[in-house]
């Protein structure tokens, strides 16, 4: 998959503003500040396409990102901040739970973690829920960067066994590694449309 073009397509909070034009998406889950918008920046080559901030839970609409014209990239508003209110909480579970449940554009989902910190309950319920939709699912360790090769090795084979899953995307924001194993773990999602050749 070559990246020709990616683009800010809409923001949403509810299922009627979502794109009408049925082209397949990618979505990305995550806990709040685990580096999603800087995975899409540096996937599509666009410093600042997605908005970026130290403040854990900034995103809280669904974001969607076209890329290449022909596909979406989706992020979803962060889960596991505490510092919001909890009507706001429930009318983002609300948000994200119509999105996922409902959307037949979905192709697959990209759960992204930080190896830094033990997956909790609701990245299992995250899992399950994913696995009961049978959406095909890729785990994505961000801010590879941050760990030694030993340690991070050690916390992905973890994580890996806890949910049974194959091996998990390490993925560097800073050096850019693993960005190609990711935009073929995309393509596969995608299906045979996207067969282009990944550039570097």
């Amino acid at each position: 998959m070559r990246i020709k073009s990616a683009e800010f397509a809409a923001c949403a909070v509810r299922r009627s503003q979502y794109p009408g034009d049925g082209l397949p998406e990618v979505v990305l889950i995550g806990r709040s500040n685990v580096g999603k918008s800087s995975l899409i920046n540096v996937l599509v080559k666009r410093k600042g396409l997605a908005k970026t901030s130290s403040e854990p839970g900034k995103t809280r609409t669904v974001n969607f990102y076209r890329v290449n014209g022909e596909f979406y990239l989706v992020d979803l508003p962060g889960f596991g901040y505490a510092r919001v209110p909890r009507s706001e909480k429930i009318s983002w579970e609300k948000m994200v739970g119509e999105y996922v449940a409902g959307r037949a554009a979905l192709r697959g989902a990209l759960v992204i973690l930080d190896p830094r910190r033990d997956p909790g309950e609701t990245e299992e319920l995250v899992f399950d829920w994913l696995e009961r939709l049978k959406i095909p699912v890729v785990m994505v360790l961000t801010k590879a960067d941050k760990l030694s090769r030993n340690k991070l090795n050690s916390r992905a084979a973890g994580i890996k066994r806890a949910f049974d899953i194959e091996d998990p995307v390490l993925f560097s924001s800073l050096t850019h590694d693993g960005r190609v194993t990711l935009l073929k773990k995309i393509q596969e999602m995608l299906g045979g449309n996207f067969l282009e050749k990944v550039s570097p």
